[in-house]
């Protein structure tokens, strides 16, 4: 499963990367993202414009103050 952290990318660019990694998934696939804080408004935005986006399936952990793991799978049909 690909993994990406974006906390060292600038917050300008991070949404553009994601949806670049996310669209390289193969259907049924997921992608998780490392961030510093909950990707409320990216969950939002893939809920709205990606089609592939599986918002069901749509998870997200915090694992330390500024240390978020979000899963945001692609749908598989």
């Amino acid at each position: 499963m690909p993994r990406l952290d974006v906390r060292e990318i600038p917050p300008v660019n991070r949404h553009p990367t994601i949806h670049d990694a996310f669209a390289e998934l193969d259907p049924g696939e997921e992608l998780t993202i490392v961030n510093d804080h909950e990707p409320k408004p990216l969950f939002y935005e893939f809920q709205a414009e990606v089609e592939a986006f599986d918002a069901d399936g749509y998870s997200v952990e915090r694992v330390a103050d500024e240390k978020f793991v979000a899963t945001f799978p692609k749908r598989a049909d």
